[in-house]
């Protein structure tokens, strides 16, 4: 019985042998008739980003500026001004949708210097010098119907720049 068992086992462990190699032949066969597979990748440009990005927080002038093919966002905060208490950990920016229109720059009444509220309608020189000295000596305005205080500027005057200040932030 021992030796038919022997026999067995040797016919078993030859049938495996016989299949493995076949197997491995025709794997080889195979891979010997892949071609190999070329990719070409076509060099492409940069996506361009042009449009308008918004620029808020502790700015001296938050609102929207215009992103041009070289522009950087640490060119634009920098034309945005940066105040020197900012907290520089913490950026949030947000860039508009290409169907998204945009709203006119605020500037804020309580920070601008004069020759950037000169840039208002109806304010001049002096009338923009007057802003700056009434909020000095008064403290910063808390509504913008506090212009009103300040000497030259009237109902009228208000009403023209209303849309174009504020006083947050």
């Amino acid at each position: 019985m021992s030796n038919r068992l022997s026999t067995y086992w040797i016919v078993i462990i030859t049938f495996l042998l016989v299949g493995l190699v076949c197997g491995g032949l025709v794997l080889a066969f195979k891979q010997a008739n892949t071609n190999p597979v070329e990719i070409f990748l076509s060099p492409t440009a940069a996506p361009e980003y042009i449009g308008e990005i918004y620029i808020g927080g502790a700015v001296t002038s938050p609102g929207f500026y215009s992103w041009e093919k070289d522009d950087t966002i640490e060119n634009l905060v920098q034309i945005a001004g940066i105040i020197p208490s900012a907290e520089l950990t913490r950026v949030s920016i947000y860039i508009t949708d290409a169907d998204e229109t945009s709203t006119p720059q605020r500037i804020n009444i309580n920070r601008a210097q004069a020759w950037l509220l000169q840039a208002l309608p109806g304010i001049g020189e002096t009338r923009a010098q007057a802003i700056v000295d009434y909020r000095n000596l008064q403290g910063p305005f808390y509504r913008i119907e506090n212009l009103l205080e300040v000497e030259g500027i009237g109902l009228s005057t208000l009403d023209q720049i209303r849309d174009l200040i504020t006083v947050e932030g």
